[in-house]
């Protein structure tokens, strides 16, 4: 079952990062990182090709209050996101009484590589079942997104089923979905 979401009002902190929701004035470092070709197709969308369409993004991310910006402490940058998607279908039954969501994310090309969407992710984890009482997270990637996968089996998560992602870019992809449960993510913190 897909758990409530509201990230408007929280402010999540790591050491280099802050998580918080988007805001209008976040418009040109969002269209900066999405319209760089390669960094939305890892993602299963095409890159941004004009200011418009990001703003039109940004503002569904401001209304919908599930998507946190990724900003850089030191220069306060915008340089990714993280949502809370909804489900995919598929979970077998005994998912249907447990609460979750799927995590999302994109990162700035200019900032792969250093570790930074595994901090990102790690700390949204921790919101989620410490702060918002989740039972599970699960996430996606594409076989040949080995840099996604590396993101979530750093923060647990593991192998769940294989799938098939139809893009919105018109193609369909092999991948895998993953899953975190909180107990198994309590017994790896403790």
């Amino acid at each position: 079952m897909n758990a409530d979401v509201d990230i408007s009002t929280a402010v999540l902190e790591t050491p280099r990062l802050i998580l918080r929701a988007w805001e209008p004035g976040d418009l040109a470092d969002f269209y900066e990182y999405c319209s760089v070709e390669g960094v939305g197709e890892a993602a299963g969308w095409t890159h941004h090709k004009n200011v418009d369409e990001s703003r039109r993004i940004l503002e569904i991310f401001i209304a919908e209050r599930k998507t946190f910006a990724i900003v850089l402490k030191e220069s306060g940058k915008v340089i990714g996101s993280l949502g809370l998607e909804e489900l995919r279908k598929g979970y077998p039954p005994e998912f249907d009484r447990l609460r979750g969501r799927e995590i999302g994310y994109v990162l700035s090309r200019d900032y792969w590589g250093r570790g930074l969407m595994p901090e990102a992710v790690a700390r949204v984890v921790l919101y989620c079942f410490e702060d918002e009482n989740y039972d599970f997270l699960s996430s996606g990637h594409f076989d040949w997104n080995v840099r996604s996968r590396r993101v979530l089996e750093k923060v647990g998560f593991r192998p769940f089923k294989e799938m098939e992602y139809r893009t919105r870019y018109g193609t369909t992809e092999h991948g895998q979905q993953l899953l975190l449960t909180r107990e198994d993510w309590l017994r790896s913190n403790n």
